[in-house]
């Protein structure tokens, strides 16, 4: 089977994983991983779920593949910045450096064409996370039992030669609450990134991939790796655009292609990385779990 080769895009913008949940698309994720080496990740918020996994733990080999390629992606040279979201809030007290990820609680990006872009979650811009957080909790647990129900209607389909289909994803699209949601937090935070003086805001939070223009400031979001597998590229001139996964994985196998992995630093085999990494995805899940 041809290899796709390995993408080398100038920045590229991923949220929303949930490891540590069942709903989490982790083979799907690490796919993209490998298929793609760019020199800046942003990860921003809700990489591993902190809440569900105080409600259980689940940790499966899966997701801890994802977090080893993502920090083997630092160790390659990637700069990664991690900027927490409310799932894995806790990492928000703890600024600074880990095992080559650099951990902020807000970033400023610039894109080759000279933007300067907000980096942020954007639960600290969402009314009922701001002003009800049990009533955020309700609202999550009722997402992962949906969730929960969807990826066993997907096995089905799968079963039978049908696509992918996301029912949460159907009711963004179609309840008019919902769209009015999305459309009043886009412009919320397309204000606050233009009253602060960026030409435009990087978010996640809502699951749902965006790329558009708000009141004159680029509004974009890179969607989630929960119902839609999508993510925010940046080209070498600057350019943003937006991945469906999902779709470009099932075009690329159709053509019967597959992806090259990419691998560690010239000179450096992947036997003389440091063997703590092996340990450490685990360690920050137990912590989000149990921040103390």
């Amino acid at each position: 089977m041809p290899l796709h080769d390995v993408r080398r895009p100038r920045t590229l913008f991923i949220s929303d994983i949930h490891l540590g949940t069942r709903a989490c698309k982790a083979e799907f994720l690490l796919d993209f991983l490998r298929a793609h080496e760019p020199e800046t990740l942003y990860l921003v918020g809700d990489i591993v779920d902190g809440w569900a996994l105080r409600r259980s733990w689940y940790w499966p080999e899966e997701h801890d593949a994802v977090a080893q390629e993502i920090l083997g992606k630092a160790q390659r040279g990637t700069r990664v910045v991690y900027v927490p979201g409310n799932h894995d809030e806790a990492l928000r007290k703890y600024p600074g450096t880990w095992s080559g990820v650099e951990i902020m609680r807000e970033a400023v990006h610039e894109t080759a064409d000279g933007r300067h872009l907000l980096v942020v979650h954007g639960d600290e811009h969402d009314a009922v996370v701001r002003g009800a957080r049990w009533l955020a909790h309700v609202g999550d647990w009722g997402y992962q039992v949906a969730t929960s129900a969807n990826h066993g209607l997907n096995l089905s389909r799968r079963a039978l030669g049908l696509p992918y289909w996301s029912f949460a994803g159907f009711l963004k699209r179609n309840v008019k609450q919902a769209l009015r949601f999305l459309d009043d937090f886009e412009r919320d935070l397309a204000r606050r990134a233009a009253s602060r003086g960026f030409d435009g805001v990087v978010a996640g939070h809502v699951h749902h991939a965006s790329l558009r223009e708000v009141e004159g400031v680029t509004y974009a979001n890179d969607g989630d790796w929960v119902d839609s597998c999508t993510a925010l590229v940046e080209s070498a001139t600057g350019r943003l655009s937006l991945i469906d996964w999902m779709q470009e994985r099932a075009c690329l196998l159709h053509a019967g292609r597959t992806w090259a992995v990419a691998t560690s630093s010239p000179g450096r085999t992947p036997a003389e990385e440091p063997a703590e990494r092996e340990r450490e995805p685990a360690l920050l899940a137990s912590t989000l779990a149990d921040p103390g």
